[in-house]
């Protein structure tokens, strides 16, 4: 069975690149430009993963994971945070989240679907 990813991102030419990165894996990749999408499709689609940028047009990601941590149906899907900001109050508020982990952007397109199905691994 493949793993399914969604990936929640606003920036068009990054949602691309990993999609296209994630599906070359074999990847079933969902999509979403903003965070209150994610959490639907999230809630919906019960994906494997969730690979979600910090920065998002109508709440940071932060936020819609603390979201997701508090639902049943989403509360222990591994959350990656893929983001070029790495601020240290950013960092913070990843590190406080369960069951989550960060890549920096830009990101490396020879091993990020690599990096991204450990975390997987991990939750199993």
């Amino acid at each position: 069975m493949r793993n399914r990813a969604l990936i929640v991102d606003d920036n068009g030419n990054n949602l691309m690149l990993e999609k296209d990165l994630l599906e070359v894996a074999g990847f079933e990749v969902f999509t979403a430009q903003d965070a209150s999408s994610g959490i639907a499709i999230a809630r919906k689609e019960k994906p494997d993963i969730i690979i979600m940028d910090v920065r998002l047009p109508d709440m940071r990601g932060s936020e819609a994971a603390m979201i997701l941590r508090q639902d049943k149906e989403t509360s222990d899907v591994p959350i990656v945070f893929v983001t070029a900001s790495v601020l240290a109050e950013d960092r913070e508020d990843i590190r406080s989240i369960t069951n989550s982990g960060f890549i920096g952007k830009p990101i490396n397109t020879r091993t990020f679907a690599k990096e991204i199905s450990k975390f997987i691994t991990q939750k199993r």
